[in-house]
């Protein structure tokens, strides 16, 4: 597990483009048969992926954590991005299909994950926070019936916003908030940007009660998206590619460009969990 430190905003401002890419840049997430994670201390968040293509994958708390098991006082959200897969928890099994997910209360202590096929294997997208109490284990569809251990996406959590004409016609997916799976902290989602659109975010803000991390997916090989960060009035830019993700502190705008339409996974930690806390940054405003 990789530790990443925290930085004031006094200083991102002096930093260059490696400094700036090795404090906030996640790159190398979803490698074969391996499970990526990276500790952000802003707010303790953990981001990271498991693929099993060959392997069923176990997640381990590893030393950083000092823990006897990953979730000992943590909760997890999962997104799969890939093909079928299942998530195994204390033995019961999760048939997790593509764009479902997964939240995985604090306590769980068996923890692995598979492919249904090695030809189109799982890709899970991890976040995961500390947690003070235990709330239940749910698998988390966009469509269908809800059962025992299943939450179907409401339909207002389903969120249809922006135009063409601006450029940021896109659909917001919240699978992990208040009123439809209940966390801790955690909150999660998935925004995805109409054909023709490529601006995410804007016009932007900050929630200086939490923070988010972003994992921009299905772009091609030469397409990306220019990430913006940065207090308001001293913005910074990171260059995305697929699969990769970026950390953005409570003090920082988070919005991005693409050279055309995308993905994204957005996930939030922090104290606040009411989604529409944010402060408003006019675009006359950026600097």
């Amino acid at each position: 597990m990789e530790v990443r430190h925290a930085a004031a905003p006094e200083d991102v401002k002096r930093y260059d483009t490696k400094e700036l890419r090795d404090r906030f840049f996640v790159g190398d997430l979803f490698r074969p048969d391996e499970i990526k994670l990276v500790y952000s201390q802003y707010d303790r968040i953990i981001a990271g992926s498991a693929v099993p293509v060959k392997e069923t994958l176990k997640l381990t708390a590893g030393d950083e954590l000092r823990a006897e098991y990953f979730l000992e006082r943590r909760e997890l959200g999962i997104i799969n991005i890939g093909g079928a897969g299942k998530v195994t928890v204390d033995g019961k099994v999760y048939e997790v299909g593509a764009r479902e997910g997964m939240y995985i209360g604090r306590g769980s202590k068996d923890i692995t994950f598979a492919s249904v096929s090695a030809s189109e294997p799982a890709e899970f997208y991890l976040n995961s926070t500390p947690a003070h109490t235990t709330y239940p284990t749910v698998l988390i569809k966009r469509e269908g019936t809800p059962s025992e251990g299943v939450v179907i996406i409401k339909d207002e959590n389903k969120v249809e916003l922006g135009s063409l004409e601006s450029s940021n016609h896109r659909t917001i997916n919240k699978f992990i908030l208040p009123g439809q799976v209940q966390s801790c902290q955690l909150e999660m989602g998935m925004t995805h940007l109409e054909p023709g659109s490529v601006w995410n975010s804007m016009p932007c803000h900050t929630h200086d009660r939490r923070m988010e991390v972003y994992m921009y997916f299905e772009l091609p090989e030469d397409a990306y998206v220019m990430h913006l960060m940065g207090q308001p009035q001293e913005t910074r830019h990171i260059v995305m590619h697929n699969k990769q993700a970026v950390i953005s502190p409570s003090w920082s705008i988070h919005a991005g460009c693409g050279t055309q339409n995308y993905t994204f996974i957005w996930g939030m930690a922090g104290e606040n969990q009411d989604f529409d806390d944010m402060d408003d940054v006019a675009n006359k405003d950026l600097l």
